[in-house]
């Protein structure tokens, strides 16, 4: 599982790239424009992936998120926005990298909600979530991209795997 997990942070990086590259097309209003989509726009969307990340990243090292607002803006500007997400992606990296068996199949505890609740998960569990969560969202972002012209992406994994930057986990 722990390659698995490795594969996964090298992929969530690639196709960040990806869908960041494709983003920077586009004028800062069309990536602001409300299109219907769960956070509205491509710039609300990415801003929620990147805050969700920080506040999971957060809750694994251990620390208290205090309270958490998902769709809070971190950046109003693109170029700040697809900064931090490329060092953010680098951190998730390390994250993973320094796993090992052990801690990936231990579990972790954080408060969430308001007023605060106690959770105890699976690393490995929550990991997964963690991962699909990227996903998930990337594949709305890749709709509103098309909505607005921009080319269909190849975001699937055996693209990645294909790719100089995954061979590695073929």
């Amino acid at each position: 599982m722990l390659q698995h997990y490795r594969m996964f942070a090298a992929y969530n990086a690639w196709a960040n790239g990806l869908i960041y590259d494709e983003a920077a097309e586009l004028s800062d209003e069309q990536r602001k424009r409300d299109l219907g989509a769960f956070f509205r726009s491509i710039h609300a969307t990415l801003n929620h992936v990147l805050y969700a990340d920080r506040v999971w990243m957060t809750r694994f090292s251990g620390k208290a998120t205090g309270p958490v607002k998902l769709d809070t803006i971190l950046h109003d500007d693109f170029a700040s926005l697809r900064h931090d997400r490329s060092m953010e992606d680098e951190k998730i990296i390390a994250l993973i990298d320094g796993l090992d068996q052990t801690s990936l199949q231990g579990t972790f505890s954080y408060q969430r909600g308001n007023p605060p609740e106690s959770y105890t998960d699976r690393l490995a569990t929550t990991l997964a979530h963690f991962f699909n969560h990227q996903t998930h969202h990337r594949g709305q972002v890749h709709g509103m991209l098309t909505m607005l012209g921009q080319p269909s992406l190849s975001l699937d994994l055996v693209y990645f795997l294909r790719s100089e930057n995954g061979r590695q986990f073929a």
